[in-house]
């Protein structure tokens, strides 16, 4: 599902990655764990085509991502994956559904059937009688789970999350812990994670730990 060769990635003289080899097989659930600034976010980054590395390759379902140009690669992105990230970012003058629906419009998808799809995550997620609450409204473990809805409005074979828990307490925690393993049991998503939570990390199939701009 995810294969990263050779991955080199500096900021200014601050070599951060320095020579990332990793794959992750389908619907795998693997942790990204190690200490703060060991480069954790910024390899999910480069695998996620959020940023691009100084040097390697990284094959997403198949795809040479980084061969692809701007639009196709956002075109690829929008399609194949979903991020969760530790700050929701839900727009606040928007309720959950539409929140989770914004990907999807991006997407050319009619109102009537993200609205279908929404409606269906909602319902996965417990949240259906949340479905016309706006974030303001909601407790931090729901707001994240509206998160995780969007990022699975259009269906992304691979899910990325960069320390999904970290601002919540521990039964919000355990029971988003929780539902990244129903993703993979019901839908077959593969989930990569960069976690400091030790229960998470040992929960997942595959921990990967990052240290010095390597993996092990």
């Amino acid at each position: 599902m995810i294969q990263a060769e050779n991955i080199f990635k500096s900021f200014g003289e601050v070599a951060v990655l320095k020579g990332i080899n990793m794959n992750v097989a389908e619907s795998e659930v693997v942790t990204l764990t190690g200490p703060s600034g060991a480069g954790k976010s910024t390899l999910l980054h480069v695998l996620g085509t959020l940023d691009k590395p100084d040097s390697g390759m990284v094959k997403v379902v198949g795809t040479d991502v980084f061969s692809l140009n701007d639009k196709a690669l956002s075109a690829f992105r929008n399609k194949s994956i979903g991020f969760v990230f530790q700050f929701h970012h839900l727009l606040p003058e928007f309720t959950a559904l539409e929140n989770i629906c914004i990907p999807a419009f991006i997407g050319g998808v009619s109102f009537t059937e993200a609205k279908e799809k929404a409606m269906e995550l909602l319902g996965f997620l417990n949240l259906t009688h949340r479905a016309s609450h706006k974030p303001a409204e909601l407790s931090g473990g729901e707001q994240q789970r509206v998160a995780v809805a969007r990022a699975l409005i259009n269906r992304p074979r691979i899910v990325f999350a960069d320390e999904p828990s970290g601002n919540l307490d521990s039964k919000a925690a355990v029971d988003l812990h929780r539902l990244f393993f129903d993703l993979r049991d019901n839908y077959g998503t593969t989930c990569v994670i960069v976690t400091h939570n030790p229960l998470l990390a040992d929960l997942a199939d595959r921990r990967l730990h990052i240290e010095d701009g390597l993996c092990s």
